[in-house]
């Protein structure tokens, strides 16, 4: 049997049977139970399609968006590019190209991302900090809604010219007698009715001259002033001050010339005094208002109630009570038991219990509003001076004050005037520090200075302030009063730690330590001083300071002697045998040693021999032995020049 026969006998159904075609996708029970006839085109594939497609059709450009960007002060990289909807790298990049290296959390300043913001053409809006500040206060109001009010009148003058004693007759109280040292030493303000029947608001400022920023609070706030001379005084530097006072704050005038009661006075001389000043009065044929006084017997007190008024009605003072309160800060304390406590002279607008106030940098709800009475009260208008409870801190005098709408404001405010304040303090530290050569400068110059460390606490704010003014007038070249720290309130243990790392003093001004603190002075051995008259205060520092200045040197001569022979001795040295052609010569005296008109040796005169004998002095004519301390170059025809020092104390 040939071999294809043997295969063509092999069996059909023996063959293999064809392979099926390999499958394009996973087997999964989905794929299973589906018709696997129809292929599916793959994720890849798909991609790959579209790219095509997109690839030979142009791409259509995206619109660019152009953006109103709001830039502050200070921004971010990342900020800016989230305001302008661009990539931060871009900005980057720009700013390399100006020769800037930045990462994207770096602050730029308000200029230069204005820059990057117009060239990639946005619109920019500028904003600063101060924004916040924005119609916090001078807002106009309505003339519908103005109503006329109280004239606010300061009362102005030299100390011990009867200002608070003319202010008592006007209330029938006696403040005077409670005044330490007969002198005003805070702002008072009080409201008394006139004759006529109307309201005025009296603010009583310091006469003496450690109280000029006070004196200029009570002229920015006033409606006109009351100059007080008294008739026995005439014109006195104080005068002057207030009457600059009140031409600065271009207000009206009116003199009041108390004490016409006493048998020295002489009202006349006063007007005359007053026209150097260009204060003429209507006597002399002036526009001043003039009126003669006693605060003592009450005389002529009426006339000035009623000069006031006119005076009042002439400028049609109007504010608005319907609107949220705006006023100053005429004195500031902080009251142990009440917390930090302030004068305020509501200007405009009314204010109540509740109301969320802004004083400088500090804020608070109103608690409670005293009235001048000592009396609460549950609203305080236009020209009413009230005591306002409830700031978080001691705000500082002259701060202007405002209700604001709510909570979140008032911190935004305060927020915004602490960093402003913090700043100010860096600057004037970090001021005249610019090189190492200024440095060095500053060293030398106040090498040899000394300083007189002091802690100043007062009850109120005004009165701090006057004490540091006055003290820092102080000081010289040479010495100089340095206040570490000032405050309101009473004496912590805080101040004495301070005290003691400082090695200072600390001065109570109408204030006292408490109890605590008293116990650390005691035991770290601080001085506290305590005082209620501002002239005892400083007279006592200008003495303390006094006593660090170097005392002043003065020579005395006393006479010459002329070398005529020297002698060496044994187990003494050279001695020299002088007569005395000049006044005398005393043993253990200064003495200078003369040759040929040059001195050659400064120092003192250890023996005076007169034959054998040591003597204490030797008159002009007699001849005598010499020698030096620590000096034995001594030679025939030397003059020897004799003199005494004295130290002199200096005072400030």
């Amino acid at each position: 049997m040939t071999v294809r026969a043997a295969f063509a006998a092999v069996p059909a159904a023996r063959s293999r049977p064809p392979r099926p075609a390999p499958s394009r996708t996973r087997l999964t029970l989905t794929n299973a139970l589906e018709d696997s006839s129809d292929r599916m085109r793959s994720e890849a594939s798909f991609r790959r399609r579209v790219q095509r497609m997109t690839g030979r059709r142009p791409t259509e450009q995206k619109e660019k968006i152009l953006r109103e960007v709001t830039i502050p002060e200070t921004i971010t990289i990342a900020d800016l590019a989230n305001r302008m909807s661009e990539r931060a790298v871009d900005i980057i990049r720009m700013l390399m190209k100006q020769g800037a290296m930045h990462k994207i959390t770096d602050v730029i300043d308000a200029d230069t991302a204005q820059l990057i913001a117009e060239e990639l053409g946005h619109t920019v809006r500028r904003v600063a900090e101060s924004d916040v500040e924005e119609g916090l206060f001078d807002s106009p109001d309505p003339e519908e809604m103005l109503e006329g009010r109280a004239p606010v009148v300061t009362i102005m003058g030299h100390v011990d010219h009867g200002k608070t004693s003319l202010l008592d007759a006007l209330r029938k109280t006696n403040v005077v007698s409670g005044e330490a040292g007969g002198i005003t030493q805070h702002i008072g303000a009080y409201q008394v009715m006139t004759p006529l029947g109307g309201l005025v608001t009296f603010i009583d400022t310091p006469g003496h001259a450690a109280f000029t920023a006070m004196r200029a609070r009570g002229a920015k706030v006033t409606d006109i002033v009351v100059l007080v001379v008294a008739a026995n005084d005439s014109v006195m530097p104080q005068t002057v001050e207030a009457i600059n006072h009140a031409k600065a704050a271009k207000v009206p005038l009116i003199v009041a010339i108390n004490k016409i009661d006493l048998p020295d006075a002489r009202p006349e001389k006063v007007k005359t005094d007053l026209l150097q000043y260009e204060v003429q009065l209507e006597s002399l044929g002036g526009d001043v208002l003039e009126v003669e006084l006693s605060a003592k017997t009450g005389q002529g007190l009426d006339k000035l109630l009623e000069l006031i008024q006119l005076q009042a009605e002439v400028l049609e003072l109007k504010a608005n009570p319907f609107r949220l309160a705006e006023g100053t800060v005429i004195e500031a304390k902080l009251d142990r038991g009440r917390g930090p406590v302030a004068t305020v002279l509501i200007q405009r607008g009314t204010m109540h219990p509740g109301d969320i106030i802004v004083a400088g940098a500090e804020w608070g709800r109103v608690r409670a509003l005293i009235n001048d009475k000592g009396e609460s009260t549950d609203g305080a208008g236009p020209s009413v001076p009230v005591e306002v409870l409830g700031f978080n801190g001691t705000p500082e005098a002259g701060d202007r004050v405002a209700v604001v709408e709510n909570e979140a404001r008032a911190r935004e405010i305060t927020d915004y005037r602490s960093n402003l304040k913090r700043e100010k303090a860096a600057a004037r530290l970090g001021a005249g520090r610019s090189s190492l050569a200024d440095m060095m400068s500053q060293l030398k110059a106040g090498a040899g200075k000394k300083e007189f460390p002091l802690i100043i606490k007062g009850d109120v704010q005004g009165s701090v302030e006057a004490i540091v003014g006055a003290l820092a007038k102080l000081g010289n070249d040479e010495v100089a009063a340095r206040v570490i720290l000032s405050g309101v309130g009473g004496i912590t243990e805080s101040d004495v730690g301070l005290a003691q790392t400082a090695g200072s003093v600390i001065i109570g001004f109408n204030t006292r330590a408490h109890k605590e603190a008293r116990a650390a002075a005691e035991q770290a051995g601080i001085e506290i001083r305590y005082y209620n008259i501002i002239y005892d205060l400083v007279d006592d520092i200008k003495a303390a300071m006094s006593g660090l200045l170097a005392p002043e040197l003065r020579e005395t001569m006393l006479g010459n002697a002329e070398i005529l022979e020297v002698f060496n001795i044994t187990k003494v040295g050279k001695v020299a045998g002088c007569r005395v052609t000049d006044g005398r010569v005393e043993r253990g005296a200064n003495v200078r040693l003369i040759r040929d008109s040059v001195v050659v040796h400064e120092g003192k005169l250890s023996t005076l021999k007169r034959f054998k004998d040591e003597v204490k002095e030797v008159q002009v004519g007699q001849e005598c032995g010499m020698a030096f301390e620590s000096y034995q170059d001594m030679r025939a025809g030397d003059i020897i020049e004799c003199y005494r020092v004295e130290e002199i104390k200096r005072s400030l």
